[in-house]
């Protein structure tokens, strides 16, 4: 068993790319930025320290074309860890991604894989405005060849990051800066977080499916829920894709009834594609029609006065669990 640690979200994530970077010479870092003081909010700098700009490249402002660059030394045997500092600015790069990386490994036939992970940022502040704000996980989710992850606690932001960087095709882990400074014990060596969803908490009366910053958002208020009599089984979906429909169909068809709360828009999301699931397989489990919490079906407002009522908040949950 490995020895724990503590450490901040930031920092696991940061150990993840170093240990992956020191057990397999072919992976590198490149984005925007790396070699900034900053160390992309410190991701980077435990990497930058030891490896310099020989595997730690900067490049230039030109999204479409450095995931160009990426997806290619991806197909001639590198590893690369591309980072976004804005999930908002892969939208520029959809041709690459899309098209490009997670289509060839059907197209050859399975004759050429693309190692290729993509790490990149979800923002949730005042100010942040209509394009640093979105959270465009079911976006990428939606193409075939791409595995999509969101960490939601410090072990998985290291665990998960080195299952992708392993991994054969491309992997996008979208962080949500709202978890940053969180902390908690993390094994200290090397290890891959499984592509499963995990049971934070059991729970007998209800299931809430939770992705990213929600989590903690969730068991905030199953406490509440619990000083009403209430038990809440909450599970920390982790990666949107492949989607865990298993572990969700287990714990609704011990409580009956289901929650989903995403951090992205409502229509055609995570929400959306866990409820149709779970109906397609095991309605007969439902005694309720299953519910969803996400964004407002809107662009966020810039305005501290406005966005409090756009991003999901544990008010929202505790009167969608309470019925109020």
């Amino acid at each position: 068993m490995l020895a724990l640690t503590r450490l901040t979200y930031k920092e696991a994530a940061a150990e993840g790319i170093l240990q992956a970077m020191e057990k397999d010479s072919r992976v590198f870092l490149l984005g925007e930025g790396v070699d900034n003081i900053t160390g992309v909010y410190g991701h980077v700098l435990p990497a930058f320290r030891k490896f310099k700009e020989q595997r730690v490249i900067d490049t230039p402002l030109s999204e479409n074309g450095l995931t160009g660059f990426a997806v290619g030394a991806a197909l001639d045997g590198l590893r690369p860890v591309l980072i976004h500092q804005r999930n908002d600015f892969m939208l520029l790069a959809m041709d690459q991604m899309f098209n490009q990386a997670a289509k060839l490994r059907f197209a050859s036939g399975g004759r050429h894989k693309v190692p290729l992970t993509i790490l990149s940022f979800v923002a949730r502040k005042t100010g942040e405005g209509v394009q640093h704000s979105q959270s465009l996980q079911a976006v990428f989710a939606h193409f075939p060849g791409v595995k999509v992850g969101m960490p939601a606690c410090p072990e998985d932001a290291k665990g998960m990051i080195c299952r992708a960087i392993e991994d054969d095709d491309p992997v996008i882990i979208l962080e949500h800066r709202s978890l940053f400074d969180q902390n908690d014990f993390v094994p200290e060596g090397y290890y891959k977080t499984p592509f499963s969803a995990r049971v934070v908490k059991e729970g007998k009366d209800l299931t809430i499916v939770a992705v990213s910053a929600a989590v903690g958002d969730t068991l905030e208020a199953v406490k509440i829920f619990a000083e009403r009599g209430g038990s809440a089984e909450v599970i920390d979906l982790r990666w949107i894709r492949p989607l865990d429909v298993e572990t969700i169909i287990k714990s609704v068809s011990k409580t009956g009834h289901l929650l989903v709360v995403d951090t992205g828009w409502p229509m055609f999301g995570v929400g959306s594609e866990v409820i149709a699931s779970v109906c397609e397989r095991a309605m007969d489990s439902l005694i309720a029609p299953p519910q969803r919490i996400s964004m407002a079906d809107s662009p966020c407002p810039a305005s501290q006065y406005l966005q409090s009522g756009f991003h999901p908040k544990v008010s929202d949950i505790i009167k969608n669990i309470l019925g109020e």
